[in-house]
């Protein structure tokens, strides 16, 4: 019974410092990023919002609306689809017939998901 606690320490003894060695170095980074990195100076132009370049001026109180959101998550969603749908055009003349069948198939009930959500008004910018 010991023996095989040892053989089974002794398996996991290189992920283990691996481990600990990753937590090692993420404490001394914290720690040498809090009393050597530069100090936080709190002044109004560094609280103001900043993108690309030039002063935002939207409001912090502003709003998306929900037909931004949902625009965001068709996007991320159709995004994924032609992500899988590219390694198998890639390897398309290896597949075979089976394979395009199948990816017709998937690209027309992918259309037919589109179509809906466009009847339904969601890609309308309100």
């Amino acid at each position: 019974m010991l023996e095989t606690a040892v053989t089974v320490l002794q398996s996991y003894l290189p992920a283990l410092i691996v481990l600990l060695f990753g937590i090692l170095i993420g404490v001394v980074f914290a720690v040498a990023n809090r009393y050597l990195g530069p100090k936080r100076i709190r002044r109004r132009a560094t609280r103001e919002a900043y993108e690309c370049g030039l002063p935002s001026e939207v409001q912090k109180n502003f709003r998306f609306g929900i037909s931004f959101y949902l625009i965001a998550m068709l996007f991320i969603l159709f995004d994924i689809e032609v992500i899988l749908v590219f390694p198998v055009a890639l390897g398309l003349a290896e597949a075979g017939v089976d394979a395009l069948i199948k990816i017709i198939i998937f690209v027309a009930l992918l259309a037919v998901a589109f179509i809906h959500q466009w009847r339904r008004g969601a890609l309308e910018w309100r």
